[in-house]
């Protein structure tokens, strides 16, 4: 019942996301940490990302967030590995190893720090 659930409130977000533009529409938060800094957040871009790609667009989501984009194969490795938790624990262990999480924890400061340079250095 509550995998039912997360798959209809999935649905229903991807279908939000499918129909109105986060660039355009007001239904949509912006970031707070951008508004208050004037810097870009890791997630930054992700809304208009996962717009552009659901409208088969890579090229505007990578543009709006390439981290996400890059990172999708690795999110579906770790909703993999949750949903067979228990009947393959060693996959759920290994990819939860801390070497890995570090490596993604380092891997989003770079990018955070990496796109607010590359945005100075354009400017």
């Amino acid at each position: 019942m509550k995998r039912n659930v997360w798959i209809i409130l999935l649905a229903i977000g991807g279908i939000i996301l499918f129909t109105f533009d986060p660039s355009v529409s007001a239904l949509f938060p912006k970031c707070p940490f951008l508004m208050l800094t004037g810097l870009q957040c890791p997630g930054c871009g992700s809304q208009r990302a996962i717009h552009a790609l659901l409208h088969l667009d890579i090229m505007a989501a990578l543009h709006y967030n390439a981290l996400l984009v890059l990172s999708l194969p690795l999110i579906l490795a770790l909703l993999y590995a949750e949903w067979k938790r228990n009947s393959n624990p060693k996959l759920y262990v290994r990819i939860h190893h801390p070497a890995v999480i570090w490596s993604c924890f380092g891997i989003i400061v770079l990018w955070w720090i990496g796109r607010n340079l590359w945005a100075f250095l354009q400017a």
